[in-house]
């Protein structure tokens, strides 16, 4: 029986389901789900992520993550860790530029932190047994300053959503049609928040507790977790779910299991949630400015010295990173981190 099928025979025994129990059976059902059995990165898969654009992106994350650690005192050992490490190309990036500070290597003890088993296979034949791997960051060690990456993590948390219809708000659930195929509906409830009608709120409890779990670690251990992902940089509304397949948006309903499906990151509410374990959080950056920050000029310049047949490719590898109408803008950067810490790139400029 397909996603489908049990989905929609859930559904007639027990009811609708909410948008965010819809994401996490797509993506995570251990028989079907999307990331259990068939993510696809990469040109021929369904999407590509920053690390798969240039090598860029990963090494002035590894140079990030040194200079993170030099301001942290040098702590010996540091948990570096990566959430949702995708093919592995990002860490394999960060470790390789990390190799000018041999102290920082010597003093990293690196985890993945990936619930998929076949990106688990990927991430291994690209790093090998230089890394250890974790289900949760609840599973990695604690008692060490933490130095955390995640790239494109929370924007595949699921959300639930909520619509201003004209009598009220609703929660929009998926259920079945007249037909039996999967359709979307709404429940009424009794929210009291200003918006016009036809508005849509996103709410992630999961992107939250990620946040109040990040801001917890680096409050009692230190460190700091720098997120990377599209979203969000203020509260607003909207309806961001999409489903990708062969990089092409189809309707999320048409596919369970078989596209990945996201919503934007709200980053507002999770820097609020590190706020309330009393952690501190950077004001939020774009992609852009943050890479310009840490020198992708200069390393696109180096890179296009060494390989002149490869300039105009690594000039338009830097343009997707860091134009405004590429991932430049939609892209936001924001840093979680222990009291007194300023984190790299994102000190305030006067």
């Amino acid at each position: 029986m397909s996603l489908r099928d049990r989905l929609a025979a859930q559904i007639r025994a027990g009811g609708p389901m909410t948008v965010a129990q819809y994401m996490a059976a797509c993506l995570h059902d251990p028989q079907d789900g999307y990331y259990a059995t068939r993510p696809a990165l990469g040109a021929r898969g369904d999407f590509i992520t920053a690390p798969l654009v240039s090598q860029m992106f990963g090494e002035l994350i590894g140079l990030w993550t040194i200079e993170a650690w030099e301001r942290l005192g040098r702590p010996d050992p540091v948990r570096l860790v990566e959430i949702g490490p995708g093919d592995g190309s990002l860490m394999s990036d960060l470790l390789r530029a990390a190799r000018l500070s041999p102290a920082f290597l010597a003093a990293a003890d690196v985890w993945l932190v990936e619930v998929s088993q076949p990106l688990r296979q990927a991430q291994r034949q690209v790093l090998g047994d230089s890394v250890s791997w974790a289900s949760s960051l609840a599973d990695v060690p604690a008692e060490a300053p933490l130095l955390l990456v995640a790239n494109e993590l929370l924007d595949c948390l699921p959300a639930r959503q909520f619509v201003r219809a004209k009598r009220g708000w609703a929660e929009r659930m998926v259920g079945l049609d007249e037909a039996g195929a999967l359709a979307f509906g709404l429940n009424r409830l009794p929210l009291d928040r200003d918006a016009p009608v036809g508005a849509i709120l996103e709410q992630s409890s999961a992107q939250e507790s990620l946040g109040a779990e990040l801001g917890e670690r680096v409050a009692r251990d230190g460190g700091a977790a720098l997120l990377i992902d599209y979203g969000r940089a203020t509260p607003g509304f909207g309806d961001t779910l999409q489903a990708l397949r062969a990089h092409r948006k189809e309707s999320p309903l048409a596919s369970p299991g078989e596209a990945d499906l996201t919503v934007h990151a709200d980053f507002p509410a999770v820097l609020a949630a590190a706020h309330a374990q009393d952690a501190e959080t950077a004001h939020i950056l774009t992609q852009g400015e943050l890479l310009v920050r840490l020198g992708i000029g200069s390393r696109a310049e180096a890179l296009a010295h060494a390989r002149p047949d490869k300039a105009q490719e690594i000039e338009r590898q830097l343009e997707r990173l860091v134009s405004p109408d590429q991932m430049g803008e939609l892209f936001k950067a924001a840093c979680i981190h222990s009291r007194g810490f300023t984190a790299p790139g994102f000190e305030v400029l006067t």
